[in-house]
C-alpha cells in the first residue's frame, strides 16, 4: 500500500528562485516539488503538492487531508508565526506533521523565532534550504514506516 503525503507551502512560496535568493535559495517551487515527488516515488510514497497565498486555502486543505492522506509537510511561511487556524486544522486532522522551513528561522528577526505550526509537529526541519524538504519526505517516510509493514 503506498502512502500519500500532503505536501502543503504557504505564502509567497510561489515566488521561490526570484524572491530574495539570498535567503531562500535559488530553485523554484515546481523543482523542489518534482525532488519531492521523485523522493517519495522512491520511498513508497506519494507526494500530493499545494501552494496557497491564502489561509483559508490552506486550512482546506489540511482538513481534506484528514480524509485521503497519511500525513503532511507543511511549509506555513509566514503563516508559522500568525496562524492559529492553522495550528487548529494540523491538531484536528490527527495525522503525523512535519514542518519544513528554507531558512533558519532561529537566525533571523525575533517575530520568525516562534512558530505556533510548530506544536502540531513531529518534527520541524530549518535552515537546510531546498534540502530540507527532502530530509522532511525521509523522516514521513521512517513515521509512516510501521504502517507500512503492517
Amino acid at each position: 500500500m503506498t502512502h500519500k503525503i500532503l505536501l502543503l507551502n504557504g505564502p509567497n512560496l510561489n515566488m521561490l528562485g526570484t524572491r530574495q535568493p539570498e535567503i531562500y535559495g535559488r530553485e523554484t517551487l515546481a523543482h523542489i516539488e518534482q525532488s519531492c515527488q521523485a523522493r517519495g516515488q522512491a520511498l513508497g510514497l506519494t507526494v500530493d503538492c499545494r501552494q496557497s497565498n491564502s489561509e483559508g486555502v490552506l486550512v482546506d486543505h489540511i482538513q481534506e487531508a484528514r480524509q485521503n492522506h497519511q500525513g503532511i509537510i507543511i511549509n506555513p511561511a509566514a503563516y508559522s508565526h500568525t496562524s492559529i487556524a492553522i495550528l487548529d486544522a494540523l491538531l484536528a486532522s490527527d495525522l503525523p506533521v512535519i514542518e519544513v522551513h528554507l531558512s533558519n528561522i532561529h537566525k533571523r528577526d525575533a517575530f520568525r523565532h516562534h512558530s505556533y505550526v510548530s506544536k502540531a509537529a513531529s518534527g520541524i526541519v530549518c535552515g537546510f534550504g531546498a534540502r530540507g524538504y527532502l530530509m522532511a519526505i525521509d523522516a514521513m517516510a521512517d513515521i509512516l514506516q510501521p504502517q507500512r509493514e503492517a
